[in-house]
């Protein structure tokens, strides 16, 4: 079985501030992840001037009067601040990940030696931006949130005509609300993807906790996505739907246990942790009272007691009617 892929989504939870971005990477490699994912865009290029923010972005936020652009404009990361970023995380080693939000960002990732793209949701219908990821990238993971099947359907032919195979595609299923209410998560859309698709799927949590991406992992997801933040606190758009960092850390212990307890054969029989327990739990055929030999068996005088290292209640019938060939004492294993 191949490991489970768990990215640390610290996205624009930085707020701006590279110290911020560099105490993510801290809080990443001390909780274990795999890998540490940041996005990458320019406000202008991603929003026009009239786009108004998502209900969660103005609750989160705190304001209601600036727009979309004016809040991400505060977001980016320029290419200097991204090349320090990648330095730390070489220094910490950490595998340093982004998501791109628009075409130059899709270039420059190339350009930086990124050979895996991820496909954000709000994309999925961008059949530019698809086409020209399909032509940099010949790896995917594609985020389906707010996708039909028909959707998700258009994406990954984008992907196929220009040679990329299900082998280099993972589709994860995804809610894009901040967070995504229990009733709506639809964990089971997850295996109706892998089914229709067949390719490897995972998993991108906007839930509150842990619970969900730890049972997605027990339903098959292969990655996990997870937004992360330093104080879920914080003034931000995604701070609120974020775990923190204990809880990060949680989250990748929880999976890594899953991940163990799914690893087994398949096959029903006793684990090599349990077989010493046969004989302590299970039970034998033992003397109800002191038994004369040639003394007939009967249920009078057998009874079925711990340990199980005698002969099984199982071979009961075999052993009532059959005469005893010597003295037992009431308590000994029965021997025929």
């Amino acid at each position: 079985m191949s490991k489970i892929l768990i990215i640390a989504e610290a996205g624009v939870n930085h707020n701006g501030d590279l110290n911020n971005a560099f105490k993510l990477v801290d809080a990443a490699v001390d909780a274990g992840v795999d890998y540490i994912k940041f996005q990458t865009f320019k406000a202008d290029k991603l929003v026009s001037k009239n786009a108004k923010k998502a209900d969660y972005q103005i609750q989160n936020t705190k304001n209601s009067e600036d727009s979309q652009l004016s809040m991400l404009r505060k977001l980016e990361l320029s290419h200097e601040d991204h090349d320090k970023l990648i330095a730390y995380c070489k220094e910490r080693n950490i595998n340093f990940f982004s998501t791109a939000f628009d075409l130059d960002s899709l270039e420059y990732l190339k350009d930086i030696g990124l050979d895996l793209v991820k496909i954000p949701s709000g994309e999925i219908t961008n059949l530019p931006y698809l086409r020209k990821a399909a032509k940099l990238f010949n790896k995917v993971i594609l985020s389906t949130g707010m996708s039909t099947m028909e959707d998700i359907s258009a994406a990954v032919q984008v992907f196929k005509n220009e040679g990329i195979e299900n082998d280099q595609i993972t589709i994860l299923h995804c809610n894009t609300e901040y967070p995504t209410p229990m009733l709506d998560v639809n964990l089971k859309a997850m295996l109706a993807i892998e089914k229709e698709f067949g390719t490897e799927i995972g998993y991108s949590d906007h839930t509150l906790g842990i619970e969900v991406p730890t049972a997605a992992v027990a339903l098959g997801a292969k990655i996990i996505e997870k937004h992360f933040t330093l104080d879920n606190k914080m003034e931000g758009p995604d701070h609120a739907a974020s775990l923190e960092p204990q809880e990060l850390k949680a989250m990748v212990s929880a999976i890594r246990n899953i991940e163990q307890a799914i690893s087994g054969s398949g096959l029903k029989e006793p684990s090599e942790s349990e077989r010493k327990n046969i004989a302590i739990a299970r039970k034998s055929i033992v003397a109800k009272t002191d038994i004369k030999m040639g003394e007939i068996f009967s249920e009078d005088n057998i009874t079925v007691k711990r340990p199980g290292s005698g002969i099984s209640p199982m071979d009961w019938d075999s052993v009532i009617g059959k005469p005893a060939i010597r003295d037992f004492e009431s308590d000994e294993l029965i021997e025929i």
